[in-house]
């Protein structure tokens, strides 16, 4: 614990920035390249221009799942997660490579509409982040909650609004948290509200392998639908959906579940270009948005109500040494109250949370991390 202490006394005369920061996968690749002798250069891996790639914007409401799901699709912790809502304050990248094709998917932050921009006060950047995203993809990629009762038979006008916006993009519809569901007899009834009843046409766009397999099954679906529909002229009620999704995945995050068959999906779209990334490198953010994240969202997770969100995380040095990184955290409260409500009784819930992040960033980093995080209070400026 000394050791510790004085390391980090040390440390904290030191202040790095931003452009410095390495992460520490490739740090560790470039040390291990050196020792053996072998040229490496930061370009990525493309020489014989069979490379692919595609890029994939992740978009839905909060808390649809987005930051968890892209996480278990590359198998890498880089996107914060939490249970509450706005966790992703900006869009971030998730790389995914394998064998001649890479793909890269936007982590977007949750679609809000005005009066949720002026509650949680978010600002412009936060609401342009999706469009952004998808400004720089070639495929969209809808996922939807369908652990919510209230809202899993419709998807929300703002994010038909979005759809609408970029028709000319193609997209594919997942449904997220099917392991919640008691009965999965309800997911027929959600494709078809989520699709505007339009489920026959997207078949064509099932892969081959499993195109054959479904033919007679959709062929009898539309037969017996035929022989039931009563031959009435009378209106059909516009469905909250969107008619002109290619492929629909109905996927568990937290299990696991078709999550191969989205991969397997995205990675088939990829189409003839050079990579934009190394073949070991997970994502675009640097150590230190990494660390400031995770403890952002874990204080969103053990902080009540709104607290969480009035409070401000920086990063105060960040090293890799020995094998080891050491880094501390700041968090800033308005006032003394909060800050005791974040340190807890002899400091028993700021340890906690401590601990949980230390966690997360083992995962994250792969290698063991020394966290500290510590508060203050807002510094009030003098009255005039």
């Amino acid at each position: 614990m000394y050791d510790l202490k004085v390391a980090i006394w040390l440390l904290r005369r030191f202040r790095v920035s931003s452009a410095n920061f390495v992460p520490p996968q490739r740090c560790l690749a470039t040390a291990h390249s050196a020792e053996n002798g072998n040229q490496h250069t930061d370009q990525p891996a493309t020489t014989s221009g069979k490379e692919k790639l595609i890029k994939v914007a992740m978009i839905g409401m909060p808390n649809a799942g987005k930051s968890t799901l892209i996480n278990r699709l590359i198998d890498q912790r880089v996107c914060p997660v939490s249970a509450k809502v706005h966790t992703t304050r900006r869009a971030s990248k998730a790389i995914h490579s394998r064998s001649n094709s890479q793909a890269i998917l936007f982590d977007t932050p949750g679609l809000v509409g005005n009066r949720e921009i002026k509650k949680h006060q978010l600002d412009a950047q936060f609401v342009s982040a999706c469009r952004h995203a998808i400004q720089h993809s070639s495929l969209i990629g809808v996922v939807h909650d369908v652990s919510n009762s209230w809202t899993r038979h419709a998807l929300n006008p703002v994010l038909l609004r979005v759809l609408e916006e970029y028709s000319h993009l193609p997209s594919f519809l997942i449904l997220n948290k099917i392991d919640t569901l008691k009965s999965k007899r309800i997911l027929l009834d959600i494709v078809k509200n989520l699709t505007c009843n339009r489920v026959e046409s997207i078949r064509d766009y099932v892969p081959v392998r499993r195109r054959n397999k479904l033919a007679p099954q959709l062929a009898g679906q539309q037969e017996k639908q035929v022989q039931e529909e009563p031959s009435t002229d009378a209106p059909v009620q516009q469905a909250e959906g969107w008619p002109h999704f290619t492929e629909i995945f109905m996927v568990s995050a937290m299990t696991g579940d078709g999550l191969r068959d989205v991969m397997t999906f995205v990675h088939g779209n990829a189409k003839p270009q050079a990579w934009e990334h190394m073949a070991d490198e997970h994502t675009d953010q640097s150590p230190e948005q990494l660390i400031v994240q995770s403890v952002r969202a874990r204080l969103l997770d053990f902080m009540p109500q709104e607290i969480p969100y009035l409070l401000q995380t920086e990063l105060e040095f960040y090293e890799v040494v020995g094998g080891r990184v050491l880094t501390s955290v700041v968090v800033t409260c308005p006032s003394e109250r909060i800050a005791r409500l974040v340190c807890g009784e002899s400091n028993g819930k700021l340890r906690q949370i401590n601990e949980q992040v230390t966690s997360d960033l083992i995962e994250t980093f792969g290698m063991p991390v020394l966290l500290t995080i510590t508060t203050q209070v807002r510094s009030k400026e003098p009255k005039a």
